[in-house]
């Protein structure tokens, strides 16, 4: 089962545009990073398998979710012809439009990841006025690195994609 939600400063940016970008649309480095693959490594779930940088699970962070996260994160204006202005301050600065394309590649990768992967996965897309941001871990139940609101998460327009049954265990995610 696939289940998207999204905030409503997400649902209000995208409006009717929320509509998911294909594979071979996607932009070409999220491409090459879907075929690396979803790969299974213990207890963990990685792209491509677990970078050198990354150390062994848990490493630094409290539990694997928290591991998975910091290793799968990336920045997605990195990976897309966005345009990052600066403000006199030094803070970067993203367009409103810049921001939509960013989520719609993102929903689209997110979607991507969560069918390629071999357990259930929340993958969790976000952008806001200074970059756009992509992670996924497994699904596992009592472990979550979101609150059950999203619209708490403002300015951030947030959009989380859910591979999986609705709750593991009784326990919702």
């Amino acid at each position: 089962m696939l289940n998207i939600r999204f905030n409503d400063l997400a649902a209000a940016a995208l409006g009717a545009l929320s509509e998911v970008i294909p594979l071979d649309r996607l932009a070409p480095g999220l491409r090459e990073m879907i075929a690396d693959g979803v790969e299974l490594a213990g207890e963990v779930v990685t792209l491509g398998g677990i970078p050198a940088w990354a150390g062994r699970p848990p490493g630094r962070q409290a539990d694997l979710t928290g591991w998975e996260c910091y290793v799968s994160s990336f920045h997605l204006e990195d990976h897309l012809p966005i345009k990052v202005g600066t403000l006199p301050d030094g803070e970067p600065v993203i367009s409103e439009a810049d921001q939509i394309l960013m989520l719609r590649h993102g929903l689209g990768f997110a979607v991507e990841i969560a069918k390629a992967a071999p357990v259930p996965v929340r993958c969790v897309v976000g952008a806001n006025s200074t970059n756009g941001t992509f992670r996924f871990h497994r699904a596992r139940p009592g472990e979550t690195w979101l609150h059950a609101d999203l619209d708490g998460y403002r300015p951030e327009k947030m959009i989380v994609v859910d591979r999986g049954p609705a709750t593991l265990g009784g326990t919702p995610w």
